[in-house]
């Protein structure tokens, strides 16, 4: 009889442990928690379930966490003496004539210096007519450098080859040339892209520029493609993606900051975004088979920027929204679905795709509030600059959205010194 009783004591106290007993708090409503608010410093990562039968972003559902990154004091102490003009100021890469008002930039002086003080941007980018020979341009960047308060991104479009090399193609710089990324894909040999980018790398890098608007990303599926061209490595998206990551491994080893190009994959349309906005009519699946996978490669190598083209995708988006201005393309699949959280550069916004339908200033905010960080070369920077900071002030955009691409760019920059 005790043995009896014993025993049904043990299975009611299990019972107690296991289930919390009668009137335990598991039957009781759950208090309210207070939301957790995402600080500067921290990362949301979201982790989408790669699924090729997808055809729609909001098909797929996301797991999120949040999670605390190692403190940066060097980015918040900058940020923390910043004022809002100078933060907004950040979000903007121009050229020098867009800040000085002259016609071809070949020296940085006492205009150049004036400038960068009154609209300390985010960064320069140089183009052919700015580049002479190699003391020249050293002098510029190096007092360019000297003129702005807070770190600068001095970057140029080198993507080797014989279409878009700036310093290369110059006969006045004595640089080892690449060949085009086209040649270098048709050689299946992977390790002559991170060659190739470690040699850009290495003699930009000794210029004095950080950022350089290459690899191109793209995969050339379409043969009347005459934007893209040989500036891609082919049309095979695999082999595409293994020299992508190649590329922007040699190119980031030499402190120079890898900026993938042009999201969502310029080669498999015919039309050219310098004259209006260019549309693919691929679907999501077809993106994420083919299109996606340089620049998903890329981001996995570590690419510090992406370049985001003025390109249209109505059969995943529903609207011919370009990239550059949709929330949907930019943080709901690059951010979100691709998981970048580094720096998101719009194309140039000078561009017929954007200036045709859009303001200076209407197209940086919408930008903006895509997701974008950096708005290349607007068409009127003082009004897109002024619109942006109207947009705050009035609370159309808020300054914590400001503040998430500003950590971002700084924290790049920060690392370009470090490294």
């Amino acid at each position: 009889m005790k043995r009896w009783i014993l025993t049904a004591l043990s299975l009611i106290l299990l019972g107690v442990l296991l289930f919390g007993g009668c009137g335990s708090k598991k039957d009781e409503p759950d208090e309210e928690k207070p939301k957790k608010v995402k600080e500067i410093g921290e990362e949301i990562t979201i982790h989408y379930p790669w699924n090729e039968e997808t055809e729609d972003v909001e098909d797929v559902e996301p797991k999120m966490t949040v999670e605390k990154k190692k403190e940066e004091p060097g980015v918040k102490q900058m940020m923390d003496e910043m004022t809002l003009e100078e933060k907004v100021c950040q979000l903007f890469m121009v050229t020098p004539e867009q800040i000085t008002g002259v016609d071809a930039a070949v020296q940085a002086g006492d205009t150049t210096k004036e400038a960068i003080q009154k609209y300390p941007v985010g960064g320069i980018v140089y183009f052919a007519q700015n580049i002479i020979d190699e003391q020249q341009l050293k002098t510029m960047i190096e007092n360019t450098k000297s003129f702005s308060k807070y770190p600068l991104f001095i970057g140029v479009d080198e993507e080797g080859g014989s279409q878009v090399a700036r310093i290369a193609e110059n006969e006045n710089f004595a640089v080892e040339k690449v060949p085009d990324m086209q040649v270098i894909g048709a050689s299946g040999d992977y390790e002559q892209a991170y060659k190739a980018g470690k040699t850009i790398g290495s003699y930009l890098h000794g210029l004095g520029f950080n950022l350089d608007f290459a690899p191109v990303a793209d995969v050339l599926t379409n043969a009347e493609n005459t934007v893209i061209g040989p500036r891609s490595f082919g049309a095979d998206a695999s082999v595409n993606a293994k020299m992508v990551s190649r590329a922007v491994e040699g190119l980031q080893e030499k402190q120079v900051s890898a900026v993938l190009k042009h999201f969502p994959g310029h080669g498999g349309t015919s039309d050219d975004s310098h004259e209006k906005t260019v549309t693919s009519n691929s679907t999501l699946k077809q993106l994420k088979n083919r299109e996606f996978l340089p620049f998903k490669a890329g981001i996995e190598a570590g690419a510090d920027c992406v370049l985001a083209g003025h390109i249209a995708l109505p059969e995943v988006t529903g609207d011919t929204v370009p990239a550059t201005l949709s929330e949907k393309i930019i943080t709901g699949i690059l951010r979100k679905e691709l998981g970048f959280n580094g720096v998101i550069i719009t194309d140039s916004m000078q561009m017929g795709a954007v200036t045709n339908s859009y303001t200076s200033a209407e197209a940086a905010v919408k930008a903006v509030q895509a997701g974008v960080d950096v708005i290349l070369m607007p068409e009127d920077f003082v009004q897109a600059y002024e619109g942006v900071l109207n947009a705050v002030k009035n609370g159309e955009i808020s300054e914590e959205r400001i503040d998430e691409s500003v950590y971002r760019i700084m924290r790049c920059k920060l690392k370009l010194t470090q490294d």
